[in-house]
């Protein structure tokens, strides 16, 4: 899917970025046909997968940053570039700045758009009715000079409180999920990583719990401060203002000790069992990396089912 927050984000604070697409697939390929990633001078977000074929592909699309424009690749993995996947690929690179970003807009939930100088062939018209008439999404489609693809538009809120050795863990194992709108909060900026990963909001704020009541009420969060003081305003607070799912880091212990707590603020007692404490799984061990594994299942579990309960 094309996500235009994402680019509009990498556009914001590079000027320009290439966005390498796979538009089609024949036999066995690393990744599916619509998987992606953003290039710049210095760095990459996203993958394609396949070792040799990203790392040809980035070199590629940096090349024609200054140049701009777009450009259509049919690369076969076995006899092209020596890969045993067997199958063959068609990567579509464009370059995208503010400009291109406001000259191609979504339509009717699909980024449509001419890699050339083609007018709007026949069958680009009938993907936009079908979309707009039945609701009919297609998957990515390359044909005639054009690209067609459906955008994005499903974004789970999560609001991630912490920058300690496990919030950063939890980051980077979650930002490059296409699906997440992501919020990182501390109290002081040095608390934070020198780079922050593309799509991935940093908020300062000296009092955290103050900002509670800007994240969206059907929003998730993760809890992971570094004080035990900030962790339980933040549980009261959210369980005033409400949320979709909240995890808290922490022993059995600790939890215990919170549920009393927060009972003694007014909460009941099927209000707080809402929050999960600990998170992650224990199998795992408590290393902040085992700790992230866990929780990224169970974000993407509870994402999963969140977009099921849409669809039904």
């Amino acid at each position: 899917m094309f996500d235009r927050n994402a680019v509009a984000q990498a556009v914001a604070r590079r000027g320009a970025v290439a966005r390498v697409v796979i538009a089609a697939v024949a036999g066995s390929s690393p990744r599916e046909a619509g998987a992606s990633m953003l290039v710049w001078a210095d760095g990459q977000s996203g993958t394609i997968g396949g070792g040799a074929l990203e790392w040809q592909a980035a070199q590629t699309a940096r090349a024609m940053l200054s140049a701009g424009g777009a450009r259509v690749d049919r690369v076969a993995l076995g006899p092209n570039i020596g890969q045993c996947c067997g199958g063959a690929v068609v990567l579509v690179s464009e370059v995208w700045d503010a400009a291109r970003l406001a000259a191609w807009l979504p339509q009717d939930g699909l980024m449509a758009r001419a890699l050339g100088d083609a007018a709007m062939p026949l069958q680009v018209a009938r993907i936009i009715a079908r979309a707009r008439d039945r609701g009919v999404v297609p998957t990515v489609t390359l044909t005639d000079g054009w690209l067609v693809e459906p955008v994005a538009t499903l974004r789970r809120d999560l609001w991630i409180w912490g920058a300690g050795h496990v919030g950063r863990a939890i980051v980077a194992v979650l930002a490059p999920l296409p699906d997440l709108a992501m919020t990182w909060v501390d109290t002081a900026a040095d608390r934070f990583p020198y780079v922050v990963e593309d799509g991935v909001t940093q908020r300062l704020a000296p009092d955290p719990g103050t900002i509670v009541t800007e994240a969206p009420q059907d929003a998730a969060h993760l809890i992971l401060t570094y004080s035990h003081a900030l962790d339980l305003d933040l549980c009261h607070r959210l369980l005033t203002h409400g949320f979709a799912h909240c995890g808290l880091i922490g022993s059995t212990t600790k939890w215990a000790r919170f549920r009393n707590r927060l009972a003694a603020l007014g909460h009941r007692p099927e209000a707080i069992a809402r929050i999960d404490c600990p998170i992650g799984d224990p199998a795992f061990g408590k290393h902040p990396q085992a700790i992230a594994i866990g929780v990224a299942a169970s974000v993407m579990s509870h994402s999963h089912s969140r977009k099921q309960e849409k669809r039904a």
